[in-house]
């Protein structure tokens, strides 16, 4: 961690420190971070095996940012510098570069990405495979759809996440509005959809008057797994709405819950992450168990900002006495 955070978070600490869980609502400013950190959305991160941090984000074919100290990134270039024609079924013809929500995770000497492509409002939408041994601009391999929809599901293939539970079994997240959030079970040898275990799991909905749920990943920490989300509107600049929400289960298939008991496939969460002052909208979380601390990556608006575009930020997470987590 870098010198020049210790001051704000000893700050936060403190005021946590002080106040209960319940009154610890007033959620903090993003981190500091400098460098090329406009026009990022739909963030994910890894820590690669020279210690510098490899960000990945949504735009044209997936763009590349590098980090030695989790506070500077520089911009690298993009999953797909030839372009990516396999997904042109599915995107929206005027802007064919535009891939989606990257998901990133090293496994098996590899670094696999799984991310989306389709256009907005539409369930026209697939998931697609890529493995590099770098992680670097142009060394991805393709390989093909791991799961896609059309207009005749009630589900929408894209904001995937992969999470490799202690048993060794591979499981993808994934959606957006409709029915919300629904889960399917991967082979491990493939990085594919498993042709042994084909169920369609759904994990969490909206209920009442929106659908808008989206962008889930799923952490372990203790004994619980957890499940987080965004809710409401992104993309909107200073209007949008998106918010952070999280629930959590003794199981990585569900049922998962809020603090409250509330199952999320029910319209339960727990908002963890708003709105606040000149932040607008922030959502679409990725973690990463840095070697500090569970670090929360995302996108957000500030309102100051010239263009209005969505901007990179980064908090820690931190658990209180009954498990469930906060953002400092």
């Amino acid at each position: 961690m870098s010198l020049r955070r210790l001051p704000a978070l000893i700050a936060v600490a403190a005021a946590l420190l002080s106040a209960p869980a319940a009154q610890a609502a007033t959620y903090p400013d993003p981190g500091y971070v400098t460098g090329d950190i406009e026009a990022v959305h739909d963030p994910a991160m890894i820590r690669a095996a020279d210690g510098s941090y490899l960000l990945y984000s949504t735009d044209q074919y997936l763009q590349i940012r590098r980090s030695t100290d989790r506070i500077h990134f520089t911009k690298i270039g993009s999953v797909w510098p030839n372009g990516a024609p396999w997904t042109a079924p599915f995107t929206d013809p005027a802007k064919p570069e535009y891939l989606w929500a990257p998901d990133i995770s090293f496994h098996n000497g590899k670094y696999y990405l799984y991310y989306a492509a389709s256009s907005l409002g539409s369930r026209n939408s697939a998931i697609f495979l890529a493995t590099s041994t770098t992680g670097l601009p142009g060394s991805w391999t393709n390989h093909g759809i791991v799961i896609q929809t059309s207009t005749s599901n009630d589900y929408n293939a894209i904001d995937p996440n992969l999470f490799v539970d202690s048993s060794g079994r591979w499981w993808l997240s994934f959606g957006s509005w409709w029915t919300g959030i629904k889960m399917i079970r991967l082979d491990p040898a493939t990085g594919k959809r498993s042709t042994s275990d084909t169920a369609l799991r759904s994990i969490a909905q909206r209920t009442g008057s929106t659908s808008a749920e989206e962008a889930p990943f799923i952490i372990q920490h203790g004994g619980y797994y957890y499940l987080f989300v965004s809710w409401d509107l992104c993309c909107q600049g200073t209007k949008s709405t998106y918010r952070v929400m999280v629930g959590r289960s003794t199981s990585i298939t569900g049922p998962y819950t809020d603090r409250n008991g509330v199952r999320m496939t029910a319209g339960g969460g727990t908002q963890i992450l708003a709105s606040h002052g000149a932040v607008h909208g922030p959502g679409h979380v990725a973690v990463v168990h840095d070697s500090d601390a569970d670090v929360l990556v995302y996108h957000y608006y500030y309102s100051d900002a010239t263009p209005l575009t969505g901007k990179l930020g980064i908090n820690l997470i931190g658990y209180d006495s009954a498990g469930w987590p906060y953002v400092y």
